[in-house]
């Protein structure tokens, strides 16, 4: 058994697990997924992307100002996080990481 996703014009739609021959059967275009990222950089999810030019899965651009880390297909936010001691969140509108106050 083995995950796969479901592909649309190059938006995945659906992803399940089940056998290869299972998977050959259906119509459409399937394509296989890891949940731990071993292959294809990323685990599909739905409403992310797949880049049949990088062989990868890319999740929905969380802000527009992310850019895509091309060796990851990750998001990366343009401003590095400050520390990992404390919490931060994005501020789309500042571009920048805000403190959290616990």
């Amino acid at each position: 058994m083995a995950h796969y996703a479901k592909i649309i014009e190059g938006t995945v739609v659906e992803v399940i697990v089940a056998d290869e021959d299972y998977i050959s059967e259906l119509e459409g275009t399937w394509v296989q997924t890891s949940y731990n990222s071993n292959i294809r950089k990323n685990y599909a999810s739905v409403g992310g992307t797949y880049d049949s030019t990088r062989d990868a899965f890319i999740h929905p651009k969380p802000y527009p100002s992310w850019v895509l880390n091309e060796t990851t297909c990750q998001w990366n936010a343009p401003v590095e996080i400050p520390d990992i001691e404390n919490k931060y969140i994005w501020n789309e509108d500042i571009t920048s990481w805000m403190l959290v106050e616990e």
